[in-house]
């Protein structure tokens, strides 16, 4: 038995993607339970929360623009402190306790 489900929104870039899905009866009890456990309106807003959970195992979430500016900043201020240090594999056994 499939199950066949109308048109539903995606929200991917701020873009709105429909699609007509095909679910087998595992996958629909999966949504139906992810509606369930989340109070979803609908089945297309457990996919939403389902790829919300799992999908950065796939896919890496884009990075926002601040995000990326503080990891440059950061990084800009240890190689302006350290500049190009090096580390003996015993200082680094040293470090690790080893």
């Amino acid at each position: 038995m499939r199950y066949v489900y109308g048109m539903h929104n995606y929200t991917m870039n701020q873009r709105n993607i429909s699609a007509r899905i095909e679910l087998n009866p595992y996958s629909n009890k999966v949504l139906s339970v992810l509606k369930a456990k989340y109070s979803l309106r609908d089945k297309s807003e457990a996919i939403n929360k389902f790829m919300e959970i799992f999908g950065e195992e796939v896919v890496e979430k884009e990075s926002n623009e601040n995000y990326i500016k503080k990891v440059i900043e950061i990084t800009n201020r240890h190689l302006a402190k350290y500049k190009d240090k090096k580390m003996s594999v015993e200082e680094l056994d040293r470090l690790c306790e080893m």
